[in-house]
């Protein structure tokens, strides 16, 4: 089970994005030796015939997140640095030419096309409007897992590889397994290959399309499901409750509902202008758009969650040590 945040977050952006903007339009300015508003600004530092300006450090600056007043300063200089070593770099790529060379060409107008994208996107999203109060409550008392139920999970998950008439016969064996290496023992005594590993996630770190089927479990109970390659068996090792109040929840409720909408706006209008738009697909993009739309590819044969009879789903699970320390998990 591959985990992730599900989009929950305090700020508009991630830091990364952030910052990744950012270097990007300070390449794309450095580039171009500062710009026209280069002039226009204070100068911070020259080198060799080109300035750096104040103007080119703050918009490093306004785009790294948690800076407090009193390390502005600090943070600046560093910035400026930053920006004396990048131009030096650009100043010698220039030199041997490395900024004609066509893929160089194509990364910077992909940056630019990004920027300007996201521009377009950040415009519109402004529009968007915040969620009310019954808004924010309704979703809260919607995501019990997730707020006033909330849970920090053990998770032990065995990949194993099987065809699915082995299905069964895999079932059979992790019933009756009475812990999780006695289980691991009888899939190497039949020669099954599996991989096996353990994480500890919070409920805001698992996707919501699985985060009711997993908050169901108690401890020590299991689901069963097919993946492409056979199965996967994920063990509910323990659990501890840390539920979160409507008041702490409120803020990043707030956030989530708001750039929900400002995709949703941003995935209409998309549409719309698709919609009138002339799009001409060309060569062998012309032949697959015109053909018609294939069968969905076939999806491994689903294994119906036993946890729903605790009887037949619970099994002693393995502490750590046995899980880490190659109780057959290879």
């Amino acid at each position: 089970m591959r985990t992730r945040d599900h989009g929950i977050q305090e700020r508009r952006a991630t830091p990364a994005l952030a910052v990744t903007t950012a270097v990007l339009a300070a390449v794309l300015l450095a580039a171009c030796g500062g710009g026209s508003g280069a002039k226009a600004s204070q100068t911070a530092a020259k080198v060799n015939k080109e300035e750096i300006t104040v103007h080119q450090i703050n918009f490093v600056l306004q785009r790294q997140p948690n800076v407090k007043p009193e390390q502005v300063d600090a943070a600046s200089r560093q910035i400026l640095e930053r920006l004396i070593d990048q131009e030096l770099a650009v100043q010698k790529a220039q030199d041997l030419k490395l900024d004609r060379d066509p893929r160089v060409v194509q990364q910077i107008e992909t940056a630019k096309r990004e920027i300007i994208a996201r521009a377009y996107a950040d415009h519109l999203g402004d529009t968007a409007s915040k969620p009310t109060d019954e808004e924010i409550r309704k979703y809260y008392n919607d995501k019990p897992a997730l707020f006033a139920e909330r849970r920090i999970y053990n998770l032990q998950e065995i990949n194993i590889e099987a065809k699915p008439d082995q299905f069964e016969a895999i079932r059979t064996k992790l019933q009756a397994a009475k812990t999780l290496p006695e289980f691991l023992e009888a899939l190497k005594t039949d020669n099954f290959k599996f991989v096996g590993s353990q994480m500890v996630r919070s409920a805001e770190q698992i996707p919501l399309n699985n985060l009711d089927a997993i908050s169901r479990l108690k401890d020590g109970q299991f689901i069963m499901n097919g993946n492409p390659n056979g199965i996967s068996v994920l063990f509910l090792a323990g659990s501890q409750r840390q539920p979160a109040t409507e008041a702490q929840a409120r803020p990043s409720i707030e956030m989530f509902l708001l750039n929900q909408r400002r995709a949703e706006l941003v995935a209409k209008d998309i549409k719309s202008m698709r919609d009138n738009a002339k799009i001409e697909y060309v060569g062998k993009f012309a032949e697959a758009a015109s053909a018609p739309a294939s069968s969905p590819a076939s999806t491994p044969t689903a294994v119906s969650n036993t946890a729903s009879d605790p009887a037949a789903g619970v099994i002693a699970p393995a502490d750590s040590s046995s899980t880490s320390k190659g109780q057959g998990i290879q």
